[in-house]
């Protein structure tokens, strides 16, 4: 299997993981999309199979498969990138991270595992405590 890199993004807006299915939701269609102003200079490795992790509150809590990374020309003339998101939301286990801003690559082994089937709709843990759990190798 070919080795893949994700990427991880602030979720700018949104208060919990809902939010953003909301916002999926509401723009319909088979796919979501992120437009970036910087396009990712290791787009094999992206598109080999990882995803945009979310980072909700100050912590990684959902993730999308990212299936194209696009092209686009905003309305001042800049190209720009449009990361095309799958239209799935998939929770994860919190993972802490400070503020940041653009995107940032995660490696396939630093990425939080997917939550199990049965605990998509559990609230996030206050990030004081998924950051000393996270601190402690728990998490």
């Amino acid at each position: 299997m070919a080795e893949y890199v994700n990427l991880v993004k602030l979720c700018v807006g949104a208060q919990s993981v809902d939010d953003l299915a909301g916002w999926i939701s509401a723009r319909g269609g088979q796919t979501a999309g992120h437009v970036t102003r910087m396009r990712p200079k290791r787009e094999g490795e992206i598109l080999a199979g990882g995803s945009l992790y979310w980072v909700i509150k100050g912590a990684i809590q959902a993730r999308q498969e990212i299936l194209a990374l696009e092209e686009v020309t905003g309305e001042d003339g800049t190209r720009r990138c449009r990361i095309v998101l799958s239209k799935d939301l998939i929770r994860t286990n919190n993972a802490p991270r400070r503020p940041f801003q653009g995107w940032r690559y995660l490696a396939a082994a630093d990425a939080p595992a997917d939550l199990p089937k049965g605990r998509e709709s559990e609230e996030a843990l206050p990030e004081e405590l998924a950051q000393t759990l996270s601190d402690i190798g728990l998490m």
